[in-house]
């Protein structure tokens, strides 16, 4: 049973669905202990004004959100997901708004494959990404975690903790049939939708999909709401610049690429995380700490009393580390994507905390 719901605002001002996960239906504000109930269940929700999130509890690692934009007699899908199942089950679910609206577009705002290896089954419409997306989605097609899952000992055992509930065998690599650079602006069915690219942050690519007549963005994993953002691409300052470009927009809904959704409250609750994992890394750098042990040091203690740390999947805080000494020093050589995730395994296992 969902506890009664609570006033919008804390002491912090960031009650409003600011918060980390805790259940589909439960959820509680970090800054004040105040809980309330929230809709974050797995299917469509309408955001208002023709638009829809489509979300996917509890948001962790390939749980992904995608969207709708209706206008007259057309539409337009931000993002397909993980596998085949996942994605046909998303489009079974908006047949109702799509029979009114036929699909015509779909927008990959990036190149994970949470975000388009489902762009098989809507490979009949424009397929838009930026052209860094669509470069980036060449060098980790399906096959490559279809073969990663299928792998016997200790390496096939780390990406099942990871991806073993997704299943990509049979995942043909759609790529976009269009691309762009800064940019682009689209008329779906009468309806002005922007398209801004703000990467290189989270991937190569980043973009966000803007709807300025119903004040909604689709972040795209621009935002990770419940769960630690992951900064694959970098630098950080990029996607604090990400940030504060939404937050100068005349935004009030903002669906992300994982979690609830959320309003202004928060893109700020990222990009603090970002500002802070940023300067404590810069830090430890300058001090002369190795990458690996300045993640583990933030890790145990560098959040002090900030709530950081009680995200999901605070191990990612290996990677987010990592990035910045790369950006510092452009000769800092990253661990290969399998030290990666054993790393983020090994800072999220109990014994670890």
């Amino acid at each position: 049973m969902s506890p009664d719901p609570m006033p919008n605002v804390c002491a912090e001002g960031l009650c409003r669905r600011s918060v980390p996960r805790a259940s589909a239906d439960r959820f509680v504000c970090y800054h004040c202990g105040m809980e309330y109930a929230a809709d974050y269940s797995k299917g469509l929700h309408s955001v208002g004004d023709g638009c829809f999130a489509y979300l996917q509890p509890d948001g962790g690692w390939g749980w992904s959100n995608a969207g709708l934009i209706t206008g007259d007699g057309v539409s337009l899908l931000v993002d397909t997901l993980f596998d085949l199942k996942l994605t046909a089950d998303m489009l079974d679910a908006m047949q109702s708004q799509l029979l009114v609206a036929p699909l015509a577009t779909v927008v990959n705002t990036h190149a994970n494959g949470d975000h388009c290896y489902g762009n098989q089954l809507v490979k009949d419409t424009e397929i838009i990404a930026s052209t860094r997306a669509a470069h980036e989605m060449t060098e980790v097609p399906p096959s490559m975690l279809a073969a990663l899952n299928a792998a016997p000992g200790e390496m096939g055992d780390l990406f099942r903790g990871f991806f073993g509930e997704f299943d990509f065998d049979g995942i043909e690599l759609t790529l976009p049939t269009r691309t762009f650079e800064g940019r682009l602006d689209l008329d779906v069915g009468g309806r002005t939708i922007e398209l801004i690219e703000v990467g290189p942050a989270h991937t190569a690519g980043d973009v966000i999909v803007y709807v300025p007549d119903s004040k909604t963005v689709f972040t795209g994993d621009i935002l990770f709401i419940g769960g630690t953002p992951i900064v694959w691409a970098g630098p950080l300052a990029n996607w604090v610049a990400a940030c504060d470009l939404m937050l100068s927009m005349d935004i009030e809904i903002v669906v992300p690429g994982h979690g609830p959704i959320t309003d202004k409250s928060g893109i700020v609750q990222v990009r603090d995380y970002l500002s802070y994992v940023d300067a404590e890394a810069t830090a430890r750098y300058q001090a002369g700490m190795d990458a690996w042990d300045a993640a583990r040091d933030i890790a145990l203690h560098g959040f002090g009393d900030r709530d950081f740390g009680r995200l999901g999947e605070a191990g990612r805080i290996s990677v987010n580390v990592d990035t910045v000494y790369r950006t510092l020093d452009p000769n800092h050589v990253s661990p290969n994507v399998v030290e990666q995730f054993r790393r983020m395994a090994e800072l999220e296992a109990p014994h670890s905390h």
